[in-house]
């Protein structure tokens, strides 16, 4: 495994992303009854957006650096709250440019009550996010496969909560195996909240994978994507998206007044544009 999210932390992908997970777990503290946060693939949890890794690829300043600059209308701005609140909380204890991984959302959003389990495989990270997170008793550190903790840690005995599902797509049969581990997940727990995050590099492959999960018999499946440049040939991420299952029922309203904000703001050539539509449940749209 070779894939170090250090290198990618806050870029628009991870933007997009993060927004949705706290968008939803604002949505998941509405009702009083505690509820558990289970992230498959949880990186260290925070970055150094000056560090080294980030620095090499500079992708922050597209991401992240844009938002924190941008004028925002009080409708973006409002939904938006959660999540910029997390970065700068964590920003004035850590400096002004560090980024917080779903961890440290996750952390930050939930109760006293509520529980967090973080997997991660790679032994390096492992130990820097039980280095990162082992002072709150909440969480939960597991050195292990995302997916063979997935299968061990559905249902949470709190019957309510997220899972963040959030691989590296390193193996090429990557969304296949993510339908799969999911999909047997969801059978366990078909109530649960789950987000699934994937790159958007080549149409064919993403067409696939949406089809695949059309097709899973799952009752609501809710899809944003967002395109900021031209596919190319040479597959590097152009577009980011994430799958909702069992989506909070206002999230898809509000994503439609949220992606036309962020698709003018992060887009960087003529080739962006966004989708929010549901591949199952609701009001089924067949453009994929």
């Amino acid at each position: 495994m070779n894939y170090r999210h250090s290198y990618h932390a806050g870029n628009f992908a991870d933007v997009l992303k993060h927004i949705i997970l706290a968008r939803c777990l604002t949505h998941l503290k509405a009702k009083d009854t505690p509820f558990r946060v289970i992230d498959t693939h949880a990186g260290i949890g925070f970055y150094d957006l000056k560090g080294e890794a980030a620095s090499k690829t500079g992708e922050w300043h597209d991401g992240i650096g844009r938002v924190l600059k941008a004028d925002m209308p009080p409708s973006v701005r409002e939904l938006l709250g959660p999540f910029l609140d997390a970065v700068k909380a964590l920003q004035a204890f850590k400096g002004r440019d560090t980024y917080p991984g779903s961890p440290e959302l996750s952390r930050q959003m939930t109760r006293a009550e509520d529980r967090m389990i973080f997997v991660e495989k790679h032994p390096q990270d492992a130990r820097k996010l039980a280095e990162n997170f082992n002072f709150d008793g909440r969480a939960k550190i597991l050195e292990l496969d995302g997916y063979t903790a997935l299968k061990a840690c559905v249902p949470p005995k709190e019957r309510r909560g997220i899972v963040l599902i959030d691989p590296p797509y390193e193996e090429r049969d990557e969304f296949s195996t993510m339908v799969q581990a999911f999909a047997a997940a969801y059978r366990k727990w078909p109530t649960g909240m789950y987000l699934l995050w994937y790159p958007v590099k080549n149409f064919e492959e993403t067409k696939r994978f949406l089809v695949d999960l059309a097709e899973a018999g799952i009752p609501k499946i809710l899809r944003a994507e967002l395109r900021v440049k031209r596919m190319s040939s040479t597959g590097g991420l152009s577009g980011t998206g994430m799958i909702i299952v069992n989506p909070p029922w206002r999230l898809s309203d509000e994503l439609e007044k949220l992606m036309p904000w962020l698709d003018a703001l992060l887009k960087q050539d003529d080739g962006h544009g966004w989708n929010v539509d549901w591949i199952a449940g609701e009001t089924i749209s067949k453009g994929f």
